[in-house]
């Protein structure tokens, strides 16, 4: 077992614009299995609240991995990395939640930030220990997959945040009530140059990992032909990699579609942001997986798409329906019916302004619900909380609302 700094251990973190003494700053402790250098939308989230709440001294305690001291040695964020723990992922996150309370121990944080419901026993045996309240982030698989823990997440936490409506309502059924949790979107960066660049054909992107079927490549696929029949020189460009990407390309080929499907697996976020600026418009159908479990949480990269002036094409379940505003910034289908996907799709490339109109509002939404917009909406929650420490700093949480 091992353990190591990523970065300086000293008072740092989010609160560079604080006009607070640099000792006096309340502390932030931030527990997150999913952080940069790692890609992903919650990776994302977490690495941007870190950097950007004011006036903490922020630490966040997050598994090793590969790159994370070049990461860390230029995020600004005071940051213990843990690992290597276990082979297994159950092992590494049992081994972040024991020393996660060693660091809290160290640390005495006045608040703590869990940003996944497997970090949630640590957050409550340190409210125990050093008093500190406890944010609880939800995102939405993970309620179905670990309802107990989520439950228990919920209950232990003096605030609840929500990554969509969506997200809210599956802990309802927990026992959850609604009016504690409050909703706040992932954000975007809004690009440098959002300038669309000429792609030479007419061009349908996907940007997801091929890794879960519900994402809707499946469906997209199946579309394709239809589109290509009223759109000849279609192009669809997939842009994430994963174990479901030789059955497509071979799906691809088998069906006649090779010269209208590119895989691109995984690439640099240059060549992503220029795919962006190429393309027509965004599609990804997801859908609610098999077995009733929750599927996508929100869809950050639909926000993305609208960043850079583009509509999107997505499906009218689960976390879309706040990621996308129907017939404003795209169009929302029934993710599982491939001729009302490849309407949508085709409708878009025909009609060009149908798609500016919902490109610009889609711009227009994104800067709105740019990083710095989001991250003042959590640091609103994290000050309501530190509040509450200065009162009455041991106060129960499940006084907030949570019901068992």
């Amino acid at each position: 077992m091992t353990e190591r700094s990523g970065s300086s251990y000293g008072p740092r973190g989010g609160g560079a614009g604080s006009a607070d003494a640099e000792g006096a700053r309340p502390r932030l402790l931030l527990l997150t299995p999913d952080y940069p250098p790692v890609i992903g939308g919650v990776q994302l989230l977490m690495s941007r609240i870190a950097s950007g709440v004011q006036g903490f001294d922020t630490r966040v305690l997050t598994p090793d991995s590969d790159g994370a001291a070049r990461f860390d040695a230029t995020s600004g964020v005071g940051t213990r990395r843990v690992g290597p723990l276990a082979r297994s992922a159950r092992g590494r996150i049992v081994g972040l939640n024991a020393i996660a309370l060693t660091e809290a121990l160290r640390f005495r944080p006045e608040l703590v930030l869990s940003g996944h419901i497997v970090t949630s026993p640590a957050a409550a045996l340190i409210r125990r220990a050093v008093g500190a309240r406890t944010v609880q982030y939800f995102h939405a698989r993970e309620i179905g997959g670990r309802p107990r823990l989520a439950a228990f997440a919920a209950r232990q936490a003096h605030a609840r945040i929500a990554i969509s409506t969506y997200t809210a309502g599956l802990l309802v059924p927990l026992g959850v009530s609604r009016e504690t949790v409050t909703v706040i979107p992932p954000g975007v960066d809004l690009p440098a140059d959002p300038r669309p660049e000429v792609a030479g054909r007419p061009t349908v992107l996907t940007i997801a990992r091929l890794a879960d079927s519900y994402k809707g490549h499946d469906v997209l696929l199946r579309s394709l032909a239809s589109v290509r029949e009223r759109v000849p020189d279609v192009e669809w460009v997939v842009i994430g990699d994963g174990p479901l990407r030789p059955g497509l390309e071979a799906l691809a080929r088998a069906r006649g579609l090779g010269d209208s499907a590119r895989f691109l697996g995984s690439v640099s976020d240059r060549e992503r942001d220029l795919w962006l600026r190429r393309a027509d418009l965004l599609a990804m159908p997801s859908r609610l997986p098999d077995g009733g479990r929750p599927g996508e949480g929100y869809g950050i990269v639909y926000l993305e798409a609208g960043a850079h002036g583009k509509p999107v094409v997505a499906g009218n379940v689960g976390g879309p329906l706040d990621a996308v505003l129907d017939g404003e910034t795209g169009l929302l289908v029934e993710p599982t019916d491939a001729a009302a996907v490849a309407e949508a799709i085709t409708t878009l490339l025909l009609d060009e302004k149908l798609a500016r109109r919902l490109g610009s509002a889609g711009a227009a939404r994104a800067r709105g619900l740019a990083w710095p917009a989001i991250v003042e909406r959590v640091q609103a929650v994290l000050d309501e909380q530190l509040a509450a420490v200065r009162r009455t700093p041991r106060a129960d949480p499940e006084a907030s609302g949570a019901r068992r």
